[in-house]
């Protein structure tokens, strides 16, 4: 199913009777590359005097191969007989005739399990075979193929089956197995399966055990893909800015048995419905019409880059492992992303908020330079009264290092570290800037102000207090600006860098 250019194409050779001798059938799981290769066996030894009613399904030999009998149809499975022995086994049986049919079959499955070793006995036999002998490979990683092999078969690359092409065999099921479902349910499920028939077939077996009609909304209740309420209610809070509703939505999914990265996932899904309206493929998002109703809407209150943001903070917490003991950890911390975090892209001079330009570059005093008289830059006398040995700059550098340096036990402090969108030193103070009141509450906690305290005595040798703040700083003050200058206070109250002059 699904094939045609690939069925198109055998079919055609063995009308020619211009069948090669090695073939590659590489692409997804459960597209039909086994089954493919079955039919293929079954074609080339099928007696009837017509080609083009080949495989007849009435001869012997298509009996036979219907009936898993047919003794010169050989599959081997290369992930438990992937080394040099087996394949001079191979090599030392295959020179025997067919017994049954016209052909020796072999069909390797998933071939790229093969060690370079096994591979290289391979080659001899594609180069060479017996005239009585075909190969089909069958993979679904070819890029871990040798080229070598590659140059040797017919390569076919298989497609995922379209959803429309899995929905009409999935009905077709149902009508022979007396099995009901709704239009909507096997849908879902087609969808679900990612392209593979055998995965569509393998759901709604699962569906069927349920033994009650197949609803969409059983469907997405057992297999998980419901556009919950929750989905909606967290976007909602982000179009409203309004992080407790957001906080208290995700917490109540997860405290109803909701696995945070599965939550992610959706809210990625549905993120990136809203894109593909954005851009104008509307009919490319797979939803009920109702869902597709309220994406119309939030398409139309968040810009593309607003969705795209999100999309990326959310898809971090799905493939984030660093909540540890703190599953909700990385979920807030998306959350708090892209309430506050703006994109930080854009770097160079700010614009305070009120649009008023600044330059960024910090700008040297016209006085000349002398010997005995060092450079004074204009910022560096912004908290004359404030001298400390330990200074900004330093920590901002050292900070993701420090980060790191924390062991697997920690990962809650050092994923919350990485979020620090200010660092500034004001005497022996410390102060740690962060995107709202969500992370300030989870980082501003003793034992984990005492750690950060110790990797700074550790890191400068140096003693002092910590203080978290909020800050709605468009993004992190870089590296080569005075953090305790007039550009990072800019920063600090909302300026935005965007450019920068030499």
């Amino acid at each position: 199913m699904g094939q045609s250019h690939i069925v198109t194409t055998l079919t055609n050779a063995i009308k020619a009777d211009r069948v090669g001798h090695a073939y590659l059938f590489a692409g997804p799981r459960g597209t039909g590359k086994t089954t493919l290769a079955r039919l293929l066996a079954k074609a080339v030894n099928c007696t009837n005097p017509d080609p083009t009613k080949r495989p007849c399904n009435e001869c012997e030999p298509c009996k036979a191969v219907n009936e898993n009998r047919f003794l010169d149809l050989i599959e081997i499975d290369a992930a438990s007989n992937n080394g040099v022995d087996d394949v001079r086994d191979l090599r030392d049986k295959i020179n025997f005739s067919p017994s049954q049919g016209k052909y020796k079959v072999y069909i390797v499955d998933e071939v790229h399990m093969m060690s370079g070793g096994a591979f290289n006995a391979l080659l001899k036999t594609l180069e060479e075979p017996p005239p009585h002998a075909i190969f089909v490979l069958a993979t679904t990683e070819i890029h871990k193929i040798p080229a070598t092999v590659l140059s040797r078969c017919q390569r076919h690359e298989f497609r995922r089956v379209p959803v429309d092409e899995i929905v009409t065999n999935l009905k077709n099921i149902i009508k022979v197995e007396n099995i009901q479902a709704d239009d909507d349910a096997l849908i879902q499920i087609a969808r679900q399966s990612a392209g593979g028939m055998r995965d569509a077939i393998s759901l709604l077996d699962q569906l069927s055990s349920t033994g009650d009609k197949i609803t969409l909304a059983l469907a997405q209740s057992v297999l998980g893909t419901a556009t919950s309420q929750t989905v909606l209610d967290t976007l909602t809070s982000i179009m409203d800015h309004d992080p407790a509703h957001g906080l208290e939505t995700i917490h109540k999914a997860l405290d109803a048995g909701a696995d945070p990265r599965s939550l992610a996932r959706q809210i990625v899904e549905y993120l990136r419905g809203l894109m593909l309206i954005q851009m104008g493929n509307a009919n490319q998002v797979e939803a009920t019409a109702d869902v597709k109703k309220q994406m119309q809407a939030h398409a139309k209150s968040f810009s593309t880059s607003d969705v795209l943001r999100m999309m990326k903070a959310f898809n971090n917490a799905a493939v984030d492992l660093r909540g540890g003991w703190q599953p909700s950890l990385s979920l807030e911390l998306a959350l708090a992303e892209v309430l506050d975090a703006p994109n930080e892209s854009q770097t160079g001079a700010i614009s305070s908020p009120q649009g008023t330009p600044r330059q960024t570059k910090p700008q040297a005093v016209s006085t000349p330079r002398t010997e005995t008289q060092p450079q004074v830059e204009s910022e560096a006398v912004s908290h004359p009264q404030e001298k400390s040995a330990l200074s900004a700059g330093d920590v901002l550098k050292a900070w993701k290092q420090m980060s790191a340096s924390l062991p697997k036990a920690q990962a809650n402090l050092s994923a919350l570290m990485n979020s620090v969108k200010m660092i500034d030193v004001k005497g022996k103070m410390l102060i740690l800037g962060l995107a709202s009141d969500v992370l300030v509450s989870k980082i501003d906690k003793p034992d984990q102000i005492e750690a950060i305290q110790r990797l700074i005595k550790d890191e400068f040798g140096a003693d002092v207090s910590v203080r978290c703040v909020v800050t709605n700083a468009k993004g992190k003050i870089p590296a080569n600006v005075a953090q305790d200058g007039m550009v990072a206070t800019a920063i600090q109250h909302g300026g935005e860098i965007v450019d920068t002059q030499d």
